[in-house]
Parts: C-alpha cells; structure tokens; sequence
C-alpha cells in the first residue's frame, strides 16, 4: 500500500443499471391480486397486498372511532370531575399539606 500525501484517492465506481418500472402494469397486477385472478405478484407482494387490504378494511369503520371518542371524552370527564371534587370539597389537600408540614 502506497502514501500518498498530496493526492486523494478516487471514489470506488460502481455499475447501475435501472429497471423499467411500469406504474401501471403495477396497478394492474395488484388488483389482480385483490380481485383473487391470476397475477404474477411473489408470494411476498401477495402477503404485502393482503396486509395492506386488512389495515385500509379496520381503519374505515367510522363508528368504531366514534365510539372511542367517546370512551376517551368521557373517561378525561371523570378524572376532571373527580380532581376539582377531591380540591374543592374534601379536605384531602389540606390534610396532604399538613402532612408535608408546608401549611398552618
């Protein structure tokens, strides 16, 4: 191995060659596969296509997410609810200062 001090080596080349990529033969072939024809996909893209379907099927049930609104809305109520009643109307807070020694 030679040193060199003046001079930097050049970069390692590399031969590319693109593949042709067809968006609509692509577009074809998946539905192919969604329909149940006969398609040329893998049977890795098939499983990828198959995946994809059943995330885009759970994800459009709008009263599913309404419904978990709702839990949610109603749940952040309670809490809120419960910690104005246990600061305003329980002597907690004051027994929990006294207890610290902050207070009286």
């Amino acid at each position: 191995m030679r040193f060199t001090f003046f001079r930097t080596p050049k970069p390692k080349e590399f031969t590319y060659s693109p593949r042709y990529y067809d968006e609509e033969k692509e577009r074809l072939e998946q539905r192919k596969a969604e329909l149940g024809l006969d398609s040329t996909l893998s049977p890795g893209e098939g499983l990828r296509l198959q995946m994809k379907k059943r995330w885009r099927q759970g994800g459009n049930n709008p009263g599913a997410t309404t419904l978990s609104k709702l839990i949610y809305y109603t749940f952040y109520a309670f809490v809120v609810i419960g910690g104005v009643y246990v600061i305003f109307f329980t002597d907690m807070v004051d027994k929990l200062i006294m207890l610290f020694g902050i207070g009286k």
